[in-house]
């Protein structure tokens, strides 16, 4: 039987280093933003490499869907899926999500909004996304009956090994500690936005220790992070904390 797990996030956290931790596993396989495609193709949004992107990847949101939804490409016994909340468009079916496993990768609001905008030129709440990731995390409870864990990526970064073992016991699967560190360098599972957006994490080894960060925050993103800030709060409350 195969364990789908999905991995809800915004852009700008420890999306990409979380998934390199899943791939490291021997029993794991993993998909990167399957619904990004479909995101580029019906917002029209003038992201870095566009015109590869949706050369590249598929585009029928049904179809990928279906394939989340099913074995690992490979036939490995954990299939995990690294998606960006704000591609779940509100025409996207929702009803494959029932037969997975769900993970909510949470980070302050102001933190991300700076770093979008750094990366860029400008950003918005829809950009990134924390209202539709309270509403998936909503829908993805409501279809099981179970709180799937919440996991701010600042924890992470702090307590690697224990975060670790938290999240997986709250999906019911062995921890590994192949998950603690990996090889550094491209990966063939990366998507094809990866020029773009992967410099750092192609560098990296393992979860680095937390760093201030380096980018302004101009007085035009406080509309954006008052928007985004309630959705983030109410997750934010039901995080798994680090310790015992």
């Amino acid at each position: 039987m195969t364990i789908r797990i999905c991995l809800w996030s915004g852009p700008r956290n420890i999306s990409t280093a979380t998934m390199r931790s899943w791939e490291n596993r021997p029993d794991c396989e993993v998909w990167d933003e399957p619904f990004y495609g479909p995101y580029l193709l019906q917002t029209g949004l003038d992201h870095p490499g566009r015109d590869h992107i949706l050369q590249s990847v598929p585009l029928d949101a049904l179809t990928i869907a279906s394939e989340c939804a099913g074995d690992a490409p490979g036939g490995s016994p954990i299939f995990f899926q690294k998606h960006m909340a704000q591609h779940m468009l509100p025409g996207f079916r929702r009803d494959w999500m029932a037969v997975c496993r769900h993970i909510f990768l949470i980070r302050d609001p102001a933190e991300v909004a700076a770093s979008f905008n750094a990366a860029a030129g400008g950003v918005t709440a829809d950009d990134l996304g924390m209202a539709v990731q309270r509403e998936l995390y909503e829908v993805a409870c409501s279809f099981s009956g179970y709180a799937w864990p919440v996991v701010e990526g600042i924890d992470v970064l702090r307590e690697p090994e224990g975060m670790l073992r938290k999240i997986c016991a709250a999906v019911d699967v062995p921890f590994d500690e192949h998950m603690l560190s990996w090889p550094a360098g491209k990966r063939d599972s990366d998507g094809p936005w990866a020029p773009w957006w992967y410099g750092r994490v192609e560098t990296s080894i393992g979860f680095e220790p937390p760093r201030d960060s380096p980018h302004d925050f101009p007085d035009s993103l406080d509309p954006v992070v008052a928007e985004c800030r309630p959705h983030y709060e109410a997750l934010r409350k039901l995080k798994l904390t680090p310790g015992r």
